[in-house]
């Protein structure tokens, strides 16, 4: 793998995707091919998704975790298609160069295979996004193919799925032990059933590192650990916005909550102390 600088002032792109106009499903299996780590970060509204397009961010992901950072729910699973469609239009929208990943929220999918199509197409239709993502590895392999076969690319999502967070106990490392053989079983499923790569959440570094030596799509972690191809992570998190407690595996690269926070007191201080506006702001 090519020497990177942990914390670079201007965060580049992928070397192996720096030049490309547009990122696309094969580039990400020749990252992987090359050994060259690719980037990944939640975006839901245009603003946010230029800033990360021009940073080099490689893909995109409008993901239902909208429900926790910009919706005001407790959960993903009150999130319907209907309120993720204008978020993943508006980042579809803003890029030039990233690839855009639309997530299937809990509800659109489990039915079964024609659910699944559908729902995939509406966002395809209606969004300008590049693929879908669906949780689930042997469970919804039949969705997976069925989306897959109708042409849309699909990103797989297994280990700690969080549309599943009840049935699994909570927020809970998966795959250690003899559950292992489950992630793997998972991984394979997603793979066969025709994704182009596969997300591992919460899984323990070691069972990542498997998962990627074994499988021919790229893998991408999520709290996976460094031996994976490559890492995504939801923006407030390591921007600083995150209320209450951060994941461990979320480094924080920002304080923005408070940098927003100070300058409101600021602009707030301004108005009642009579210097804002002043004779510049005004016509």
């Amino acid at each position: 793998m090519s020497e990177q600088s942990p914390v670079p002032s201007v965060h580049p792109a992928t070397p192996s995707m720096q030049s490309l106009k547009r990122v696309r499903t094969r580039h990400f299996q020749a990252a992987k091919e090359e050994g060259s780590p690719f980037t990944g970060l939640t975006s839901y509204d245009m603003l946010t998704a230029q800033i990360f397009d021009e940073a080099g961010i490689d893909f995109l992901l409008v993901g239902d975790s909208a429900g926790n950072n910009v919706l005001g729910y407790d959960t993903t699973l009150p999130v319907t298609v209907d309120e993720l469609i204008p978020l993943t239009r508006a980042v579809a929208k803003a890029v030039k160069r990233a690839f855009v990943v639309a997530d299937m929220p809990f509800g659109s999918y489990e039915t079964g295979a024609l659910e699944a199509l559908h729902t995939a197409v509406r966002f395809m239709k209606e969004t300008g996004a590049h693929a879908v993502k669906l949780e689930g590895g042997v469970r919804s392999s039949d969705q997976i193919r069925r989306i897959v076969d109708a042409g849309i690319p699909v990103m797989g999502h297994i280990g700690f799925t969080p549309q599943s967070e009840h049935g699994l106990g909570g927020h809970l490392i998966q795959g250690r032990g003899d559950s292992a053989e489950q992630i793997l079983a998972d991984a394979h499923a997603v793979e066969d059933a025709g994704a182009f790569a596969v997300v591992l959440e919460m899984v323990p570094a070691e069972v990542a590192r498997r998962v990627t030596q074994e499988l021919r799509i790229p893998t991408i972690g999520v709290g996976a650990g460094p031996h994976v191809d490559g890492q995504l992570l939801v923006w407030t998190d390591w921007a600083g916005f995150t209320t209450g407690r951060v994941p461990s595996f979320v480094k924080q690269y920002a304080d923005l909550k408070n940098v927003l926070a100070g300058a409101a007191a600021a602009y707030k201080a301004d108005v009642q102390g009579g210097t804002f506006p002043g004779p510049e702001h005004s016509f």
